[in-house]
């Protein structure tokens, strides 16, 4: 059952960061977007459903941050 939580999380992530990467995005939202999966699939992979969100996050703010200063 814990599995199929971090797959549905997963999903559910990369739905929301293919949105992001999607359309008129800038630099920074790709970034993010990028970080996002990133953080999400190491986090999954070392700490399950808690590591997929706080992996995210974390990417997500750093791939922010990285595609802000590359504009």
């Amino acid at each position: 059952m814990k599995g199929r939580s971090v797959i549905i999380l997963m999903l559910a992530f990369l739905c929301v960061c293919l949105l992001l990467m999607n359309g008129c995005a800038d630099s920074a939202q790709t970034g993010a977007a990028i970080g996002g999966i990133g953080g999400a699939v190491i986090g999954a992979v070392t700490g399950g459903a808690g590591g997929l969100v706080v992996g995210g996050l974390i990417g997500a703010g750093g791939g922010y941050v990285v595609g802000n200063e590359m504009e």
